[in-house]
């Protein structure tokens, strides 16, 4: 199985644990502005986000974007394609960079979501599509075991961020939709036109394990 990719979200803190770019008291501007932004105003923090760029790209790994995120201080960078397991690896090591490259900057990062994007051969055949949604229906029934595998404690970290607010799913309930980012299985828009591609599981944590999410996702498709 094909992983197109992983987008991985960070947050920013400074090394009080608060969060950059957000006021001492109080809350910043509401959502709107910060995603993919530019401006003092709206963006905090891209020094370390670039410099973790170049470095994942010096060593080799398979980074391909960043991005500014809906939240002030939040980031998002992408890596990908990879086959199968050498996606943990990748992610593994370009965890490990951005906590070096982030004590140059005073600075330590907590996370928020590792999207995956994922196809296997057929999906990305034409008439793809069914096999896109044969695939849901496999992590329909096996929403909860799946939960259980996404962050590293049992379910109990995405307790506090798979809400149903701020483009997030809920929990408690699988869903999915075409460009929808607040459900659990996304398919996007250009997927859906082509009746082909890939599909995007935004359930996982940040700081989930690489490997046993990679593993749980193939045995669900591909095995079960």
């Amino acid at each position: 199985m094909v992983f197109r990719n992983k987008k991985v979200e960070l947050n920013e803190c400074c090394r009080d644990g608060h969060p950059l770019g957000w006021p001492k008291h109080g809350f910043p501007e509401p959502q709107g502005k910060y995603y993919c932004g530019v401006g003092a105003d709206k963006v905090y923090g891209r020094e370390l986000v670039d410099a973790h760029y170049r470095a994942c790209l010096h060593t080799g790994l398979q980074l391909f974007g960043t991005n500014a995120e809906v939240t002030p201080g939040q980031w998002e960078f992408q890596l990908g394609t990879c086959e199968g397991i050498s996606m943990g690896d990748q992610l593994w090591l370009a965890r490990y960079l951005l906590y070096r490259i982030a004590e140059i900057y005073d600075g330590d990062w907590n996370g928020a979501g590792c999207h995956c994007n994922f196809s296997t051969e057929k999906m990305r055949s034409d008439g793809g599509i069914k096999y896109v949604e044969e695939a849901i229906k496999k992590l329909e029934k096996k929403h909860k075991e799946h939960i259980e595998v996404y962050d590293p404690h049992g379910g109990m970290d995405n307790v506090r961020r798979l809400t149903g607010k701020h483009e997030t799913s809920s929990i408690d309930k699988f869903s999915w939709g075409i460009a929808n980012r607040a459900a659990s299985i996304r398919i996007p828009r250009a997927v859906a036109k082509d009746k082909k591609g890939f599909l995007e599981d935004r359930r996982p944590s940040s700081n989930c394990d690489p490997y046993a999410v990679t593993g749980i996702l193939t045995k669900t498709i591909l095995l079960d």
